[in-house]
């Protein structure tokens, strides 16, 4: 079990990230002890409890008197205050194992992501919650604020069934009736199904009021087709074996994966829903601090 713990934290990833957050662009609601704005303004100002400083946190909010009898950082917390939900969504379907001679298999990168930012989550002592899915959601972990659920979460990412057809779309429809909360929607998927199905159900999260972070996770092989003797390509997800003559198809295939993004970014850009290339052959402490990164830049200069 120790070692199914710890298989997606990646040390040199998490060094990099810790220091960043993971933050609402818009309003979220969930418990109380957190630091995100709450979408009951002025329901009450009581005072509730202290909570310790962490990195980031408003300075306006701490209580100096403490400060000044103990020497440590706390701040105030008011009923009003709400934290983030994080629903982190993978999917681990037949097809994201594959994986070039490049590159570690897009599951794996997946859950990667997904145990990288439980953690940086669950740091900032907001709540998470995780759902898997091939052909339906078949495994989820209510939100919790306790570190210890990251346990639980990475031991489920292990144990993960890889097998099945992926239906993407009726999925997100499910989901967005299973969330009970407000909350950021994080999507790790392939995204083998059709566009408009993807972008039905991302349009039902969005009408439950759920921030979206769509991150598209492919093989570089997938993205470049860079094969070029006569190549029998494996099925996957029910299609069968096929032998090809690659250069005779590369120039197609490219126009359609290049179509295939560009549907899924509108989709998402009319919906202002995030969408993010996710390549498994770039180091994922680059890949998730940059994206990371960026977020918090949009966050301060707009909403």
């Amino acid at each position: 079990m120790a070692q199914e713990y710890r298989k997606y934290l990646d040390p040199k990833t998490l060094a990099k990230i810790r220091g960043l957050e993971v933050k609402a662009r818009l309003v979220v609601e969930g418990y109380m002890a957190g630091q995100h704005r709450s979408p009951y303004q002025g329901f009450s100002v009581e005072f509730a409890q202290h909570r310790e400083y962490a990195w980031g946190d408003d300075l306006r909010h701490l209580d100096w008197k403490v400060h000044g009898r103990t020497d440590k950082y706390y701040l105030k917390q008011y009923q009003e205050e709400t934290n983030l939900v994080l629903y982190i969504v993978v999917d681990t379907s037949e097809s994201m194992t594959y994986a070039s001679n490049k590159a570690v298999s897009k599951l794996d990168y997946a859950c990667y992501i997904a145990a990288s930012l439980a953690y940086l989550t669950l740091h900032q002592r907001d709540a998470v919650a995780l759902a898997l899915f091939d052909r339906e959601p078949y495994q989820f972990l209510k939100p919790h604020t306790n570190p210890a659920h990251l346990r639980n979460i990475c031991h489920l990412l292990e144990t993960a069934r890889h097998q099945e057809k992926t239906q993407m779309g009726l999925t997100l429809h499910e989901l967005a009736d299973r969330f009970p909360r407000r909350g950021i929607v994080l999507i790790l998927s392939d995204c083998f199904d059709r566009p408009d199905e993807i972008i039905g159900g991302l349009k039902h999260l969005r009408y439950k009021r759920h921030e979206i972070i769509l991150m598209n996770v492919l093989d570089p092989y997938e993205l470049e087709f860079p094969f070029k003797d006569p190549t029998l390509f494996e099925g996957l997800e029910e299609y069968p074996e096929l032998l090809v003559e690659p250069r005779a198809l590369r120039q197609r295939y490219l126009e359609e994966v290049a179509g295939f993004q560009t549907s899924l970014k509108k989709g998402c850009r009319n919906l202002m829903a995030d969408y993010v290339l996710m390549n498994t052959e770039e180091p994922l402490d680059v890949a998730l601090s940059a994206y990371l990164a960026t977020r918090g830049v949009r966050i301060g200069a707009g909403r």
